[in-house]
């Protein structure tokens, strides 16, 4: 009978090794999903994340830092890093995103989701996508259109 708590305790040690190990935890854009985003607000090459479930407090990562250009004209940056606080349909006090708008890159700080929208924020301005731009991630330096020569699958 002394052994029992033991044996309750290696069994659940090893059951915890286990979902690590075969990959049980979400993947970062399993995430993203389960607060209502879509995939394609990270790009490929994630490898994994940190959330605190009761702040909502999360960093992402990605192997490497990652640019790319969407629609000929936003070029987009993301560092190794990317952090924030995630709620359903909210992403604030984000860092490690930026977008070079002018000549002058901006981080983005907020993203929003309302209905089929997707809300960009970079503190002074924002900018308004439907949600369907983002329903597969982008590659690092080329984009969601590697290989082809049109680049006008981002709309507005």
């Amino acid at each position: 009978m002394g052994c029992f708590p033991a044996i309750i305790m290696f069994t659940c040690l090893c059951t915890f090794l286990l979902s690590v190990v075969t990959g049980n935890e979400p993947s970062p854009y399993e995430a993203l999903q389960s607060y209502d985003f879509p995939v394609g607000l990270l790009p490929q090459g994630a490898t994994g994340y940190r959330l605190n479930r009761s702040t909502g407090e999360f960093t992402a990562y990605h192997n490497g830092t990652c640019s790319f250009t969407l629609d000929n004209s936003y070029q987009v940056n993301y560092k190794e890093e990317i952090k924030g606080v995630i709620s359903k349909g909210r992403l604030r006090r984000l860092t490690g995103v930026s977008v070079k708008v002018l000549m002058v890159w901006l981080n983005i700080v907020e993203v929003d989701r309302k209905d089929d929208d997707l809300k960009f924020s970079v503190g002074f301005t924002s900018a308004s996508f439907p949600v369907r731009n983002f329903d597969q991630c982008p590659r690092c330096r080329c984009g969601l259109l590697c290989g082809e020569h049109d680049h006008s699958a981002f709309s507005m």
